[in-house]
């Protein structure tokens, strides 16, 4: 039997670094996505891939230009969203890359991959797909992972260090009153709620989620409904921005009609935060995104040191 090839992994999505890394292998990652920022020292390795729109353009004319292009994509050449650098990714020879099938505007997806991985010869990678719709799928993905690296014992013991934290927090936050309502906005225009895990998150940390379900995708929310849910709580972290961009969109939501006579406005309990590297990553730092959300509902209980770095109040007209 031949010697094992030394472990090459060339990681496509954000969260996916970050599992990687938690389990020790970060001097094994030879490229990322465009997006892995996380660990700070990823920022060196090359990009493997790269958006077909404006990153920097205003959220609905992102969210128009995602449709379409993914409206206009050809399932037999597997290009939409994104694209893979398939010079780097010949360059690179990994042994095993990480994307993931769950969402086709988030990043690379597995047919993107394979059909990439197909066009170049003397390529082939194991290539480990991520689908994570709720929290337990997380914990799952990251054991996948452990196991494509044959690191099983270090993925459990990741897993219950994460849910170990997550749990005490759970557990304090059962009992500490009240119970507010919350609406998390996970994009502005046009507005969308929090889907898949934020739910959970949500309840949680002692909040009671307006609009989403757990494992679902975020759906689409209308003004109407979230003024006629009058929320107690507002989270605004739209998918992909970090803070300053997010302040952004809040100022912009702030201007709509309606939105000064919302009572989580008026009682100053708007709120921003970091959703580019926490809440959006289905990843190792859900758990600061839980102590986030703790640090939000229960301030004088809970103080991980994340405010202003990670999430700011926005307070009475969210100005």
């Amino acid at each position: 039997m031949p010697p094992r090839q030394p472990l090459r992994i060339l990681s496509l999505i954000a969260s996916a670094t970050e599992i990687v890394c938690a389990l020790g292998f970060r001097d094994r990652l030879v490229g990322r996505s465009h997006e892995c920022d996380y660990p700070a020292d990823v920022a060196g390795l090359e990009r493997a891939t790269r958006p077909r729109f404006d990153t920097e353009a205003a959220s609905d004319e992102i969210d128009r230009r995602v449709r379409a292009l993914a409206a206009e994509a050809d399932p037999l050449d597997a290009l939409g969203v994104y694209e893979i650098r398939e010079d780097v990714l010949s360059k690179l020879r990994p042994t095993h890359i990480v994307t993931q099938s769950q969402c086709d505007v988030c990043a690379v997806s597995e047919r993107d991959v394979v059909a990439a991985v197909g066009r170049l010869t003397g390529l082939d990678p194991e290539i480990v797909s991520l689908r994570p719709l709720g929290l337990s799928d997380v914990w799952e993905d990251i054991m996948r992972v452990a196991s494509a690296l044959g690191a099983t014992e270090a993925g459990a013991r990741l897993i219950a260090s994460l849910q170990g934290r997550m749990e005490a927090i759970a557990a304090k936050a059962r009992h500490l009153p009240p119970v507010r309502s919350v609406a998390f906005i996970e994009w502005a225009d046009p507005l969308m709620s929090g889907g898949n895990w934020m739910p959970e998150l949500v309840e949680m940390a002692g909040g009671r989620c307006l609009f989403g379900r757990p494992g679902i995708h975020s759906p689409a929310l209308d003004f109407e409904d979230l003024a006629a849910a009058d929320p107690e709580t507002i989270l605004i972290s739209p998918c992909g921005f970090g803070l300053e961009r997010t302040l952004e969109d809040a100022a912009a939501l702030a201007r709509r009609p309606g939105w000064s006579g919302l009572q989580a406005v008026r009682a100053g309990r708007v709120y921003a935060a970091d959703g580019n590297q926490f809440f959006n990553r289905p990843g190792p730092r859900l758990a600061e995104s839980l102590e986030i959300l703790a640090e939000i509902l229960h301030p004088e209980q809970f103080r991980f040191g994340h405010r202003e770095s990670g999430w700011v109040r926005l307070g009475t007209g969210a100005n």
